[in-house]
């Protein structure tokens, strides 16, 4: 069993870089992952109010 295994792990700025990385590691070590980002497209650029 792995150490994140039933754990959720809160990722914010997933959408790429280092947030993205980290949440793909936690999820493929087992931990359940929420991630979120306010940008609008992949590159950064756009925008939201919802977080």
């Amino acid at each position: 069993m792995s150490e994140f295994e039933g754990k959720v792990v809160v990722i914010t700025g997933a959408g790429g870089g280092l947030g993205k990385a980290h949440a793909l590691e936690f999820a493929s070590r087992g931990a359940k992952v929420v991630v979120n980002d306010l940008g609008g497209a992949g590159d950064g650029t756009g925008s939201g109010d919802a977080a």
